[in-house]
């Protein structure tokens, strides 16, 4: 049990600070899709691919103290940030994870707007399509977020610079 709050949580600490919930959840999915062994399942729901067990470990972490866990308030909405507590590094020395390359992509990716992680989710989650189906169903599903062409290649651009970081070889 324990084995997989710690991949989640060396995910934590390589960051220093991860800010969203809808974020986090993109940055697991992208790097479980790139082979990283993240083992939550995820579905597609209005943000994009989600994780009711990915938010479950992170209630988890956050009530045994192994994650702080803050609450703002952002105009008409709640933002939280998220940082390993003490404890939680404490934990992560007892139970140390090596995961050769995630701190490379979880860094990259949480320099990223959570808009555009949502859409490179996307883009992942359809990844069995042709391109153009892909970028039908983004304007279909996601007309809201009023994605562009550009929009998208950068999407494809990422996950290729992505790739190349999880496997250098």
């Amino acid at each position: 049990m324990l084995k997989e709050h710690a991949k989640l949580m060396s995910t934590f600490a390589a960051c220093g600070e991860i800010v969203g919930r809808k974020k986090l959840q993109k940055m697991i999915y992208i790097a479980k899709q790139l082979t990283f062994p993240f083992q939550e399942k995820f579905q597609f729901h209005f943000y994009g691919p989600y994780s009711e067990e990915l938010t479950l470990k992170v209630e988890e972490l956050t009530n045994l103290g192994f994650i702080d866990e803050v609450r703002e308030k952002k105009g008409g909405y709640y933002q939280y940030r998220y940082t390993v507590s003490d404890e939680g590094t404490h934990f992560l020395e007892r139970y140390q994870v090596e995961i050769p390359y995630l701190e490379e992509c979880v860094l990259d990716m949480n320099e990223q707007n959570a808009r555009f992680l949502e859409l490179v989710s996307t883009v992942l989650y359809f990844s069995h399509l042709e391109r153009q189906e892909v970028a039908e169903k983004i304007f279909t599903l996601k007309s809201k977020q009023r994605y562009t062409e550009e929009e998208i290649e950068d999407a494809y651009k990422y996950i290729e610079k992505l790739t190349k970081i999880a496997k250098p070889n």
